[in-house]
């Protein structure tokens, strides 16, 4: 993957060393490489929403996300996550409240206010549109829908959002503790960024299953409600719209959304029964 055109002209421009393999995701290409002899990670965009993410990147300046080293329009040089902690570890190994604490962590120092005014970023209204604009809903699904358009129509808390945080976007980088990497880059109400949480680590990693556990469901509503200061009923409608739309995107790829639907099926019930 060295050979790559986009990375080598990368690798000549930042005087980058190559230090590992290369990956390849849907969004990025990525390169560990060496920048004045510290480890860091080369990420190149494929997508607009790839490259929108790293202008907020940038803009965090290393507040609760990784430090970036050089940026242009599409490619990114970031500090290299090497500590050898792993919240996809802790979560799937019964320390799920304590991951569930650090994500809530870093999502605060993300959402914290700054001097600088926040980059152009795609709207919560605009990324809600694949379930909002659905014909054919289950009778979850249009429910979720309902939340969404209630909860859009009047945000609370409006902040920069990561967009995607996970247990996968939030690494150990050693001596900086816990940081986020690879932003959606989306604007709205910060609950939101909360209720990702909640799919997460099932949607990639159903095995041994975490979220879809109605008692971990019900212990991460307490630890995220508290950690967030966020009221509970307003916590659950955000679970309940991102849950419905993370099933949209699902079901349109073709795939089985039964994490997402039995995370909404907790939260409905959760929600009727408040």
């Amino acid at each position: 993957m060295c050979g790559d055109a986009d990375l080598q002209h990368y690798l000549h421009e930042w005087d980058l060393a190559p230090d590992g393999a290369g990956i390849l995701t849907r969004t990025a290409k990525l390169l560990p490489v060496r920048h004045r002899d510290h480890p860091a990670m080369l990420r190149v965009a494929l997508t607009a929403e790839a490259a929108e993410g790293a202008a907020l990147m940038l803009w965090w300046q290393g507040q609760g996300a990784a430090r970036v080293f050089a940026a242009d329009d599409k490619a990114l040089l970031l500090e290299r996550a090497t500590g050898a902690r792993s919240l996809l570890a802790m979560s799937q190994g019964e320390q799920d409240v304590e991951a569930t604490r650090i994500l809530c962590d870093v999502i605060a120092e993300l959402h914290a206010s700054r001097r600088a005014p926040a980059p152009q970023l795609t709207s919560l209204q605009e990324w809600f549109e694949p379930l909002l604009a659905s014909a054919h809903l289950t009778d979850q699904l249009a429910r979720s829908a309902a939340m969404a358009r209630k909860l859009l129509a009047e945000p609370q808390d409006v902040v920069a959002l990561h967009g995607d945080v996970h247990h996968e976007n939030v690494l150990d980088f050693g001596p900086r503790g816990w940081l986020a990497i690879d932003p959606k880059g989306l604007w709205g109400e910060r609950g939101f960024d909360y209720a990702n949480i909640f799919c997460n680590p099932d949607i990639e990693h159903p095995e041994p299953a975490v979220a879809v556990r109605t008692d971990i469901f019900h212990r991460r509503l307490a630890t995220v409600g508290a950690a967030a200061g966020l009221d509970r009923r307003r916590l659950l409608d955000w679970i309940v719209a991102w849950a419905g739309l993370s099933a949209s995107w699902i079901i349109a790829d073709g795939d089985d959304p039964g994490v997402d639907m039995a995370v909404l099926s907790l939260a409905l019930a959760c929600s009727d029964a408040t």
